[in-house]
């Protein structure tokens, strides 16, 4: 029996670690003399209060959307994939050569490019911290989280060097031809003299990770695959004895987790940056983690969170820009949500856990009903020693 109701695990847990870090960053914000309610305006009316703050938000948005589902997928086979950053920096690597090297007559057409090539660098860079522990038993979390110092190294390396224009210091590689370039949110949704989402990010990426959203949800409830992915989740030794491969497994989860965390940097390389920079990942691959822990690992929790964070880092910009709040003060702010609803989760589960448990067993059982027999049997009469035949 499920320890609390599905809703309880998905809406009340969440909900209740996000009002405890509110309440301590109400005091953090208190402590260093500014007004945690004006605080808190600000946040919300920089970040969804305008065409120009959603444009931000939901540009965040996007990138934890990916990074979060690639975390998610890895988690139902019990995989803790921690290396979404290096997999996202390769992932752009693959973006760069497409749009640099191969001429498109039209953004559409690039676009598709990107995305395989985005998946593709991802899911490989994936891979080798799948087959170090399938085959040698090399554990996912160490392997992975090398693999980012590895990536950024590999990078930093490719745009001072192979990938660097002539004549320029700057760590980056050439803009990308003008038939790459995405449409943005400006583009878009502006018609005639009205503008929105001026001078800001967001671009079609961020439909393209709603439908990654829809597809993880696909494949992990609606496929024989996505079974066998939870199947090895839940019991490893029991996936094993129903015949399922733990070698496929590992191999075919790591690589959906790395081709997601890689299509991240369609939006920030393809469509805002337009060309491969260093430290653009700018770590959504770790906040991607807190995004799955407090989605449960299903899709629509990442979606809901990614957009939670994204708020919470639109609206911690202009929190700094316009209270003059110091940088490493937004910072504790948001680690306190991903500390309250990843680190310090069962804190919260564990006493509603009790809560649902004494409700279960304060309820009364139901009577059993009447015992039918079948007719012609001998059926027990009240009073011993006597039978009544039907």
């Amino acid at each position: 029996m499920d320890r609390m109701p599905r809703w309880a695990d998905v809406l009340l847990v969440p909900l209740i670690s996000l009002l405890l870090a509110a309440v301590i960053s109400a005091l953090v914000i208190l402590a260093i003399g500014q007004n945690p309610w004006e605080a808190l305006k600000i946040m919300v009316s920089g970040s969804v209060g305008s065409t120009y703050g959603w444009g931000y938000t939901l540009y965040y948005a996007t990138n934890f959307m990916f990074t979060g589902l690639a975390v998610a997928v890895a988690n139902h086979a019990r995989l803790f994939n921690i290396g979404g950053e290096g997999q996202a920096v390769i992932g752009g690597l693959g973006v760069a050569l497409i749009a640099l090297y191969i001429p498109w007559p039209h953004w559409s057409l690039a676009l598709l490019a990107a995305m395989v090539a985005s998946a593709a660098f991802g899911a490989a860079w994936a891979a080798i911290p799948a087959v170090l522990q399938a085959r040698r038993g090399s554990h996912i979390v160490i392997t992975t989280i090398m693999f980012n110092f590895i990536a950024a190294a590999l990078l930093n390396y490719l745009l001072v060097g192979p990938l660097k224009p002539a004549g320029t210091m700057e760590t980056a590689t050439a803009s990308f031809p003008e038939a790459t370039h995405i449409p943005s949110f400006r583009d878009m949704f502006s018609f005639g003299e009205t503008i929105l989402f001026r001078g800001t990010p967001a671009n079609i990426t961020f439909f393209i990770a709603i439908l990654a959203c829809l597809a993880v949800w696909l494949l992990i409830w609606k496929t024989r695959l996505g079974y066998e992915i939870r199947a090895f989740g839940f019991s490893e030794g029991a996936a094993r004895y129903a015949g399922i491969g733990s070698t496929k497994i590992i191999m075919v989860t790591m690589l959906i987790s790395g081709a997601l965390a890689g299509m991240m940097a369609i939006n920030n390389t393809l469509g805002e940056a337009e060309r491969l920079i260093l430290n653009a990942v700018e770590g959504a691959g770790f906040i991607g983690i807190a995004v799955a822990l407090m989605g449960r690992s299903h899709p629509l929790g990442v979606f809901l969170a990614a957009i939670l964070f994204g708020i919470l880092y639109q609206g911690g910009s202009e929190l700094g820009l316009t209270l003059a709040i110091p940088r490493e003060m937004i910072v504790v702010i948001q680690a306190l949500v991903i500390m309250f609803t990843g680190a310090l989760d069962n804190m919260v589960r564990m006493p509603i856990e009790r809560i649902f448990a004494r409700r279960r067993a304060r309820t009364p059982l139901s009577p059993p009903g009447p015992t039918l027999h079948p007719p012609g049997r001998v059926a027990p009469s009240s009073t011993p020693g006597t039978a009544a035949t039907e």
